[in-house]
């Protein structure tokens, strides 16, 4: 399992990873930039947040540590790393459906409420990443 030890950063691709869930206390990073965006993260054990421009973008409950987190207009995908199964939140458009694949199988539509949150399980696998792909329908 690994975590992103300086709690966000841009990848060769063009994405972006943070997170560290081994943390026992809360730590920050703001005004982190990216793509002509200004991101900050919060992480520890319990919760890990992330926002672009001081508006959320992806919470998990417990924390973890996600890498090559991609958003673009028709889809989100990225991997994610935990030490239990997690509840992941995102803000999305408001009142659109979403097909949601998780290491490769659908796990079905989800429609986001008015204020464009979709929320998600994840079962967490001891040894490897669980790639997640949300695609607006």
């Amino acid at each position: 399992m690994s975590v992103i030890s300086e709690l966000i950063r841009t990848e060769s691709n063009g994405t972006i990873s943070f997170g560290d869930y081994s943390l026992d206390a809360k730590a920050k990073l703001d005004n982190f930039e990216h793509a002509g965006d200004l991101y900050k993260v919060k992480t520890f054990q319990k919760i890990t947040k992330l926002e672009r421009n001081g508006m959320f973008v992806y919470e998990s409950v417990p924390g973890t540590a996600v890498t090559n987190f991609k958003a673009t207009e028709t889809e989100v995908s990225f991997e994610v790393e935990g030490l239990k199964d997690t509840q992941i939140t995102l803000e999305l458009e408001e009142s659109t459906e979403y097909d949601i694949t998780i290491n490769g199988a659908d796990a079905g539509t989800i429609k986001t409420n008015l204020g464009g949150k979709l929320s998600l399980s994840v079962e967490m696998d001891d040894s490897n990443a669980v790639a997640v792909v949300i695609n607006k329908k």
